[in-house]
């Protein structure tokens, strides 16, 4: 009997880490990359992309940490079970400097990915150090607590 194993993981990566050097380095490290600017328009507001990007399965990269502290964002996230990375480097990091880093991190991101529920927002460190930020339970928990503010309101 073989051990049955999941797909490779699609690295989406959104419009703040460029459209050239980190792909083109992840590619090269074996990873299946796609680009913002291949699916989707540059001013494209992050709640329109990310439930369609979670829906084809795809991994997000990004080093926008708004989305994690941004309530509309988190509720994005939540709702479209999104699978988030979010590259915090020093400002001012380079596209080579955030390339190497994301390609540090590609084995700890694919554990990650297989062994955590969606959706979930992670942070990845200098060295491909990978660290969960919020997972599924704090999503759920924003989640419960809009629909109790709505509910509230009504």
């Amino acid at each position: 009997m073989s051990k049955q194993t999941s797909p490779p993981p699609i690295f989406f990566i959104d419009r703040a880490l460029g459209q050239r050097l980190v792909a083109k380095a992840l590619r090269k490290a074996g990873a299946q990359v796609e680009v913002h600017q291949d699916h989707f328009a540059p001013d494209s507001p992050d709640t329109e992309w990310l439930p369609e990007v979670s829906q084809r399965g795809w991994i997000v990269l990004t080093k926008d940490a708004r989305i994690g502290v941004n309530l509309v964002e988190q509720i994005a996230v939540a709702q479209s079970g999104a699978r988030v990375f979010i590259l915090s480097l020093k400002e001012g990091a380079t596209g080579t400097e955030m390339a190497a880093v994301l390609v540090q991190a590609m084995t700890s991101m694919t554990r990650l990915i297989t062994s955590q529920p969606e959706p979930f927002l992670a942070k990845v460190y200098a060295f491909g150090k990978v660290r969960m930020w919020k997972d599924h339970r704090k999503l759920a928990k924003v989640l419960r607590e809009m629909l109790d503010e709505s509910d509230n309101e009504a």
